[in-house]
C-alpha cells in the first residue's frame, strides 16, 4: 500500500529518533568492549556516538520532530543516550582501565556520575543563546586524554574532582554547533581536533607525545573562547 504524503515527513522524523537511539547500542557495545579489556574498542565505539550526538540535532531540527512526533520527547531521548556515553561509559573505561585507584578513585568517579546527573538536569544546562552552563560533562574526551597521557592515578581523579566542581560553577560554555561567535573558526579547528583525536585513539596504547599534546590546541581555544564570551555576557 502506497504511504500518504503526511505519513512520509513523519516517517523521517520517527527515524531521526531512532538515529539519536543508536548511541545508547554504541554504550553498550562500548561496555562490553571494557570488559573484555579493548579499551581502543571502546573509545571507538564513543566516538561513534559522538558523531551521532553532533548530527542528530542538525537531523530533528531538518524533519521538525517536535512538530511531527509531538507525542515523543526527543530532548529526553537525547539526554539519556548523552548521559550514558559521555558520562557512565568513560568513568566505567577510567576505573576498568585502572586509570583510578579503588578507594579515592571510586569517590572520583561518583562524584563525576552524581554532578553531571545533575549537570543533565538543571533547567539552565543549555542557555537561550546556545551556550552550555556549567562544565559540559566532556568525560569521553576527558577519558581520552588521562587513558593516553598515563598520568597516576591520583592525579586524574584530582582533574576528576576539579572539573566535577566546576559542573556547579556557572559558567556559560561554547555550544559549538550553534554559539554563533565564530561558529565556523569553531568547526573548522574541531574537526581537525577530531581527526587527532581519532589518530590518538588508533595509535592507543602507545600514543605519541607530540600527537597529544598538539591536539590540546583545541580544548585550550574552547576554554578561552568560552571564558571570553562568558564575560561578556555577564557585562551585558
Amino acid at each position: 500500500m502506497r504511504l500518504s504524503t503526511p505519513s512520509i515527513p513523519r516517517l523521517f522524523a520517527w527515524a531521526v529518533h531512532f538515529y539519536t537511539a543508536t548511541g545508547a547500542v554504541a554504550a553498550f557495545a562500548a561496555a562490553l568492549a571494557i570488559i573484555e579489556g579493548s579499551y581502543r574498542a571502546a573509545f571507538l565505539w564513543l566516538a561513534a556516538a559522538t558523531v551521532v550526538d553532533a548530527t542528530d540535532g542538525w537531523f530533528a531540527r531538518l524533519a521538525k520532530v517536535k512538530d511531527r512526533t509531538p507525542g515523543f520527547d526527543g530532548a529526553r531521548l537525547d539526554d539519556i543516550v548523552d548521559y550514558l556515553t559521555y558520562v557512565f561509559i568513560p568513568v566505567l573505561l577510567l576505573y576498568h582501565s585502572e586509570c583510578l585507584s579503588q578507594g579515592p578513585g571510586v569517590a572520583a568517579a561518583a562524584l563525576v556520575l552524581l554532578s553531571s546527573a545533575y549537570g543533565f538536569a538543571s533547567m539552565d544546562a543549555k542557555a537561550d543563546d546556545h551556550f552550555f552552563t556549567g562544565f559540559p560533562s566532556y568525560w569521553n574526551i576527558v577519558a581520552v586524554y588521562l587513558f593516553a597521557a598515563r598520568l597516576s592515578p591520583a592525579i586524574n581523579a584530582a582533574v576528576l574532582v576539579v572539573l566535577s566542581a566546576l559542573v556547579f560553577v556557572r559558567i556559560g560554555y561554547v555550544y559549538p554547533s550553534r554559539t554563533p561567535t565564530l561558529r565556523g573558526l569553531t568547526l573548522v579547528l574541531g574537526v581537525v581536533w577530531a581527526v587527532m583525536i581519532l589518530a590518538i585513539i588508533l595509535a592507543m596504547p602507545d600514543v605519541p607525545m607530540l600527537l597529544l599534546t598538539g591536539s590540546l590546541f583545541f580544548p585550550t581555544y574552547y576554554v578561552v573562547l568560552s571564558f571570553v564570551l562568558h564575560g561578556r555576557r555577564a557585562a551585558a
